[in-house]
Order: structure tokens, then C-alpha cells, then sequence
């Protein structure tokens, strides 16, 4: 059987860049079932509203829907089960100490297979306020209305 290379994605969180700001990012593999194997290889999860919590040492990725595998029988996973997540002791040590710090939070980015195996881009992340919102929207379009006029001043436009 051929080994997989790579990274290969099966779901992103979108949503999350615009609704927090991300601080620094860890990656964590994830203890899964087989089922839950077999239908992230078929592309199918949702990040949306998960999240990680970190409960007497251990760190939990709760409420990502991984659906279930439609060709599973009775041995099938539940949709919206826990799953923990492995870090190293001091990876968690260290994200236990900035979570009740500072009132962070943790935010699955991306859920991928590298070189195989499942992982997961964690994210430290604070909330973002509306007027932060619409401040990283308004700056987005002037970078975007620069690019443009970047581009047709080369193409010699107005």
C-alpha cells in the first residue's frame, strides 16, 4: 500500500478569522474512531461551532460534526462526540496557563490529513468587538481597492 505525502485539507474554518483574533497556533493530532477515519477521508466535517476545552490534563475538541460514515453499521461514531485531542505535557501546560491568564480561547482553524494521519490547526484566539469587525473590513477593501488601482495603472487605465 502506498503511503500518503502531504497535507491534504478536509475542512477549514472560515468563519473563525473574522470572529477572532488569532494569537498563535498550535497543531494537534486527534484520537478518532475508525468510521471517523473513513468519513474525513470522504471530506466530509464541519468546524463552525467547535471548539477545545482543556479538562484535568487533557485537551478536548468538542462539537466538530464529523457525519457518519454511510457505510458503517452498528459500530458508526456519534456525529458530535468529544474527541481528545494529542499535544506534548508542556504544549498543554503552556496553553492551560495562557487560557485562564487571559481569557483566550481555543478554535479549531483546519482539520487535514499530514502524511496520513488526522490533525487539527488549533488556534489561542481572543473575541473580536463589532467595531473590530468592521475596522478589519474596511481595511481589507482599501487594500483591495489599492490592488486595483495598482493594476490598471500598469495597464496603462485609469
Amino acid at each position: 500500500m502506498v503511503k500518503e505525502r502531504g497535507r491534504k485539507v478536509i475542512a477549514q474554518n472560515r468563519k473563525a478569522r473574522h470572529d477572532w483574533a488569532v494569537l498563535d497556533t498550535y497543531e494537534a493530532g486527534i484520537a478518532l474512531t475508525g468510521t471517523e477515519v473513513k468519513s474525513l477521508r470522504q471530506g466530509k466535517a464541519q468546524l463552525v461551532d467547535g471548539f477545545a476545552t482543556v479538562d484535568h490534563g487533557e485537551v478536548w475538541l468538542r462539537n466538530v460534526h464529523i457525519p457518519e460514515y454511510t457505510e458503517g453499521t452498528w459500530t458508526n461514531h456519534e456525529p458530535r462526540r468529544s474527541r481528545k485531542l494529542l499535544l506534548h505535557k508542556r504544549e498543554i501546560l503552556r496553553l492551560v496557563g495562557k487560557i485562564k491568564e487571559s481569557g483566550l480561547s481555543l478554535i479549531p482553524m483546519s482539520l487535514y490529513f499530514s502524511d496520513g494521519r488526522a490533525k487539527v490547526e488549533l488556534a489561542l484566539a481572543r473575541g473580536k468587538k463589532a467595531h473590530d469587525k468592521r475596522h478589519d473590513l474596511a481595511k481589507r477593501d482599501a487594500q483591495r481597492e489599492m490592488q486595483r488601482a495598482i493594476g490598471r495603472a500598469r495597464k496603462g487605465m485609469r
